[in-house]
């Protein structure tokens, strides 16, 4: 995208594509349409931004890839950290996961969410 301020809306006609971040092993339905709205990415791919959707699965994360700020738009997801801790995220609570955090991601009911992610 080429504008510099836009407006992120989940339902715009953006184009939904394909997401292959979940192992396929992890889903824990039979669901596996995991998918991504992207609405800005800066030309070194240091910066992204839209709208990701997934169903229910449980992943193990060794070393989150990114720094990023979500707000979940639908859906629920348990974050359990390195200490076992764990939190649980809803419909418009906004959650920050710093770059090379080790955790378990369980979304038990099928997540919706606006991303910012930065290197």
């Amino acid at each position: 995208m080429s504008a510099s301020t836009f407006k992120i809306v989940p339902d715009s006609a953006g184009e939904k594509k394909p997401s292959r971040l979940i192992p396929t092993a992890c889903f824990t339905t039979d669901a596996t349409d995991e998918t991504t709205m992207r609405f800005y990415d800066t030309k070194d791919g240091s910066v992204a931004s839209g709208v990701w959707e997934c169903p229910p699965c449980k992943v193990d994360i060794p070393s989150y890839p990114v720094n990023e700020m979500m707000t979940i738009i639908s859906g629920a997801v348990s974050i359990i950290d390195a200490d076992g801790m764990e939190e649980a995220f809803g419909p418009g609570e906004v959650v920050f996961v710093a770059k090379g955090s080790k955790m378990t991601w369980h979304i038990t009911e099928r997540l919706r969410k606006y991303y910012m992610t930065s290197q």
